[in-house]
Parts: structure tokens; C-alpha cells; sequence
């Protein structure tokens, strides 16, 4: 492990912070900074997806403290995801009867470098005024100068495709509910079992125990999958899933998504509602610093009711395209009022920004996973109300 070694991380705009280093050892890695304003979920963290190509911040001080376990990872190939890891204080002991390993082990036997001592709290506000940057984390090149340089030569994420770094290179099923006593109680959807193709761009686990849990067998493929491909399984519906990267640059999905929409109900989550945005005809545009982290308020334009929601993306679908294309947006973001939901009067589907399988605190957004049964039952996409309704119905149970 790199444990006390001296580590810098330079970006791209001049700015330097030195810290000590912890994980991976002799390591430079390089990618966009972010940050993550949640409290706990670190370990969700590192193993989304999501997060590749990117070296995360997280703004609470102290992380570690809870450790990491075998239960809480959400990739499908069981690893961290992220290029680096930026901490304020790493806690030196796990104290959870959950914990399998310290975070600092887990991150060595993966090969993630993470930097400890830095004021992440001066770090994540430069990025927010300054925007997502790119940077270089290193125990090896401790030269100023030449960190800057290599962080200002990092491709823009902005064109870049990482989807196909993510992606599975096979087709598999997915038979998997929920497998932890600390999880959700199991649901009862019923007797009917729908089948779904499920387009993983980098997909999180939790988000495919939510489609078991809803009443779906889920068949699962890469996001080079073809419409025919997917089509010839005779699906009752397809999920396009989250994932990282610039969704104008995943154009097989969109390509796929294009002959899909109106065959068969479509749900989209995170980058697959961005990628349905682009499939309709509309756009998406890069954020400042991106929406991450576990406490975004997202409200209903029908209802007016707000739910505090996960989020993880840099990304945005473009309000005025989306609706020139036929879409009605059925969700807002209330902290710079982006598009965070929207579903469609002439075809079956829909789709959220943010994450409904994250369940932070209370599970406000599991209801979503109902809604895409609902519309494969009846071929007719939710409006906002029809969303407001599975949500309070949820409630009661």
C-alpha cells in the first residue's frame, strides 16, 4: 500500500493540493475531478460505474469509517470504478460489523490511488465556480509543473465515449432480488413475470434487483446491441440503464434506441434518459460541475411535491428540444431547474435523471420501477399524476 507516501493532485487551471496517499502504490492517474456531496455510499461510489473516467471528491470529512463489505458493491465485474479517490481525513479504522476489509486495502488490491489531507471543502468549491476540471493524481511525478501539464493534455469528457469501457462484453441473465437483510423488503408484484431486455451502459446491480423486485425476468446486453438483437427476444419492455461519458458519443445505443421507441415500452435511467433524449431528437448539454451526490431535491410539475433524491451525472437533457420532440417534462431539479424526468403523449416511455434504486433515506423513488411494469401492462407511458399515484400507493404499503 501507498500509506504516508507524499501525493499531489494537479489541475489542468494551475491549482495543487498535497496530501498523503493511501490504496495503490507508485501510482499516477489521471481524469476528471468531481465531487460527491453524500454522507455515506462511498463504497456505492467507487463501484459505479457511472464514475469511470473520473477521480472523485467526497465532501464530507471523514471516510472510511464503516469500511468496505462484499454486500454494497454496484458493478458487475465486483470492482471500483473510479481513477482516484480524494479524501479530507481517512479513518483508520472500519467500526461496522458489516465491514470486510479497510478502505485503503480495497483500494490497493484494486489499484485506485487515493489522496488523504486535502481541504475538500476548498477543493469542491474551485470546481464549483471553475467547473469540472481535469486532473492528475501521483506519489511518482511531484513536480508541479509538469502535473499541470499532463492534467491540461487530458481529453475534454465532454466527445468521450467510456461507455465502452464499462459495458459487458456478453449477454447475461439477471435472476437477482434484493440479497441483503438491511435492504428494502422484498415486494409483492404479483403473478405475472414480464420479460426485459435490459442495455447495460454501466449498469448498477441495484438497479437490476429493482427490475426482479418489480415482477421482470431480466435479460441483460451490451450497449452495442442491436435493435434486432433485442427485438428477436420478444421483450414485454427494455430498460436503457445509467453509465458514464458524453451520451452524443454513445451513438450505437442511440442508434438502437431509434428503432426501438414506439415497438415496445422503454424506461431510462440516468445516462438512458439522456440517450432516449438524443433517440427522440433532442439534445443534452454539459453541466458545470454535475449533479452528485445523495440530497437533490427533484419536484413533480403536476403534483408540486418534491422528493430528495440520488443523483450522478454531467449531463443534462436540453428542456426546449426535448419538448419540440413530443416529450412532456414531468420532473424538474430544484437547485437549477434541469430536466430530471419526462415521458411522451404518442409512445410508451419514460424516463428520470436521477437514481430511484439509491433509496436515500426514505425510498421515494422506488415507485418508478412500478410505473415501468404498469406501462407494460398497459403499452401507455405515465403521466406525472400517474407517477404521484404508484408513489403514494407505495407509501401504503
Amino acid at each position: 500500500m501507498a500509506d504516508g507516501k507524499k501525493c499531489k493532485l494537479a489541475l489542468e487551471d494551475g491549482l495543487i493540493f498535497t496530501g498523503t496517499a493511501f490504496g495503490a502504490a507508485d501510482t499516477t492517474s489521471e481524469g476528471e475531478v468531481v465531487f460527491n456531496t453524500g454522507m455515506a455510499g462511498y463504497q456505492e461510489v467507487l463501484t459505479d460505474p457511472s464514475y469511470a473516467g473520473q477521480i472523485v471528491t467526497m465532501t464530507y470529512p471523514l471516510i472510511g469509517n464503516y469500511g468496505v463489505n462484499d454486500e454494497d458493491v454496484e458493478s458487475h465485474n465486483r470492482r471500483p470504478q473510479v481513477r482516484g479517490f480524494v479524501v479530507k481525513e481517512l479513518a483508520p479504522i472500519a467500526s461496522n460489523f458489516r465491514s470486510d476489509m479497510l478502505l485503503g486495502d480495497y483500494l490497493a488490491q484494486a489499484g485506485i490511488l487515493g489522496i488523504t489531507g486535502v481541504d475538500t471543502r476548498a477543493l469542491t468549491r474551485h470546481i464549483r465556480v471553475a467547473g469540472a476540471v481535469n486532473g492528475v493524481l501521483s506519489t511518482e511525478i511531484l513536480d508541479d509543473a509538469e502535473l499541470v501539464k499532463r492534467a491540461a493534455a487530458i481529453p475534454s469528457m465532454a466527445g468521450a465515449d467510456f461507455v465502452k469501457d464499462v459495458t459487458p462484453t456478453q449477454a447475461y441473465d439477471w435472476p437477482e432480488g434484493y440479497i441483503s437483510e438491511f435492504a428494502q423488503a422484498h415486494r409483492d408484484h404479483g403473478e405475472k413475470i414480464f420479460n426485459v431486455v435490459a442495455i447495460d451502459c454501466g449498469a448498477k446491480m441495484n438497479i437490476l434487483r429493482n427490475l426482479v423486485e418489480c415482477g421482470c425476468r431480466v435479460h441483460v446486453v451490451p450497449a452495442t446491441a442491436s435493435a434486432d438483437e433485442i427485438l428477436a427476444r420478444k421483450p414485454d419492455g427494455v430498460f436503457v440503464s445509467n453509465g458514464p461519458g458524453d451520451p452524443e458519443a454513445v451513438t450505437y445505443t442511440i442508434k438502437t434506441l431509434k428503432h426501438l421507441v414506439g415497438k415496445l415500452p422503454i424506461f431510462g435511467i440516468c445516462l438512458g434518459h439522456q440517450l432516449l433524449t438524443w433517440a427522440l431528437g433532442g439534445r443534452t448539454y454539459k453541466l458545470k460541475f454535475g449533479h452528485r451526490g445523495c440530497n437533490q431535491p427533484v419536484r413533480n410539475q403536476s403534483t408540486g411535491k418534491v422528493e430528495i433524491t440520488s443523483q450522478n451525472h454531467g449531463f443534462a437533457a436540453d428542456e426546449s428540444s426535448l419538448e419540440q420532440s413530443g416529450a412532456t417534462i414531468t420532473h424538474i431539479n430544484l437547485n437549477d431547474n434541469t430536466v430530471e424526468g419526462f415521458t411522451h403523449t404518442d409512445r410508451a416511455l419514460f424516463s428520470v435523471q436521477y437514481h430511484p434504486e439509491a433509496s436515500p433515506g426514505p425510498h421515494d423513488a422506488t415507485y418508478l420501477f412500478d410505473c415501468f411494469r404498469g406501462m407494460m401492462e398497459t403499452g401507455t407511458a405515465p403521466t406525472a399524476e400517474d407517477m404521484h399515484a404508484a408513489q403514494e400507493a407505495l407509501a401504503r404499503t
